[in-house]
C-alpha cells in the first residue's frame, strides 16, 4: 500500500515538473518561432526594394549609355520608392521592437484627425475621407496616430478590389473618439481574426509583395500605448473595418487645427 502511494506521489511529482519545464520551454520555442518568421520576411521583403533601388542606381551610374531625361526620371523614382519602402519597413520593426521592449516614448496630448490624417494617408492614393471635420480632439501622440492610419490605410488598400475606394471615417460616441477604415474585399472569418494581429501574418492579402506583415500588429501596440482599442468589424456588403478607439483629449489640453485639403488623399510614393 505505502509503496503504490509513493509511486503515486512520485508519478505526480514527475509531471509537476514535466509541467514546469514544458511552461519555459513554450517563450523560447515563440521566440524561436518568431525568429524564424522574421528571417523568412526579411529574406524577402527587405532584399526586394533593396535590388530595385540597387538596380536602378547601378544604371544611372553606367557611363557608356545614355538616359533620355524620361528614363532618368524613371529611374531615379524607382530608386527614391524602393528606399521609402526600405524606410518603412526597418521603421516598423524597430518601433515594434521598442514596443514588446517597452521602450517606446509617448507624447499624449489633444490631437484632431485633421492634424494628423494627411500624413497618415499620405502614401495611400485615392482614400475617401468623410465625416471628420466636427470629431473632438483626442488624447494621442500625434506621429504614432499617424503611423496607425498609415498602417491601416495601406493594409485596407492591399485588400480592396480594383475600382473600390478605401474608405475613412469617425464618429464620436461615450468621451471616446473612433476612426473607422473600411475597405471592400474579401472580408475575414470571426475564428482568424486573433491571428491578424500576430506580426508576419497576412491573412488574406491580394498583395503580399511588400510588407513583413506588421501593420496591423504595429497599429493596434500603439494604439494600445496610447490607452486605445483597435478591433475589427465586418464592413456591410462584405469587407473589414478597423476601429481605432482613443479617449477624448483632457478639458485643459490645447489641440491645433491645420486644414485637411480635400476629401481624399492625393496620393503619394
Amino acid at each position: 500500500m505505502l509503496a503504490a502511494l509513493a509511486a503515486h506521489v512520485g508519478s505526480a511529482v514527475e509531471r509537476a515538473r514535466l509541467a514546469e519545464a514544458a511552461a519555459e520551454i513554450e517563450p523560447v520555442k515563440a521566440a524561436d518561432r518568431m525568429r524564424t518568421a522574421l528571417l523568412r520576411a526579411v529574406g524577402h521583403d527587405l532584399r526586394t526594394p533593396l535590388a530595385a533601388g540597387w538596380a536602378a542606381v547601378t544604371s544611372l551610374r553606367t557611363r557608356d549609355v545614355e538616359f533620355s531625361p524620361e528614363d532618368r526620371d524613371e529611374l531615379l523614382a524607382t530608386a527614391d520608392e524602393s528606399m521609402a519602402k526600405l524606410s518603412r519597413l526597418v521603421e516598423n520593426l524597430l518601433d515594434l521592437s521598442r514596443l514588446e521592449a517597452g521602450a517606446l516614448t509617448l507624447n499624449l496630448r489633444a490631437t484632431t484627425l485633421e492634424e494628423v490624417l494627411p500624413m497618415g494617408l499620405a502614401d495611400t492614393p485615392g482614400v475617401e475621407v468623410t465625416e471628420t471635420e466636427e470629431i473632438p480632439a483626442a488624447q494621442a501622440d500625434p506621429p504614432l496616430l499617424e503611423r496607425v492610419i498609415a498602417n491601416l490605410v495601406g493594409n485596407a488598400a492591399r485588400h480592396t478590389p480594383p475600382g473600390q475606394k478605401v474608405l475613412v471615417t469617425a464618429s464620436a460616441l461615450a468621451g471616446r473618439v473612433q476612426l473607422r477604415v473600411v475597405d471592400r474585399g474579401p472580408g475575414l472569418p470571426t475564428d482568424g481574426r486573433d491571428r491578424l494581429f500576430e506580426p508576419f501574418q497576412r491573412l488574406g492579402d491580394t498583395d503580399n509583395t511588400t510588407g513583413l506583415g506588421l501593420g496591423l500588429a504595429l497599429a493596434r501596440g500603439l494604439t494600445e500605448a496610447m490607452s486605445g482599442t483597435l478591433t475589427p468589424e465586418d464592413t456591410p456588403g462584405g469587407g473589414l473595418t478597423m476601429v481605432v478607439s482613443l479617449p477624448f483629449a483632457e478639458a485643459d489640453d490645447e489641440p491645433t487645427y491645420p486644414h485637411l485639403h480635400g476629401a481624399q488623399s492625393e496620393g503619394g510614393a
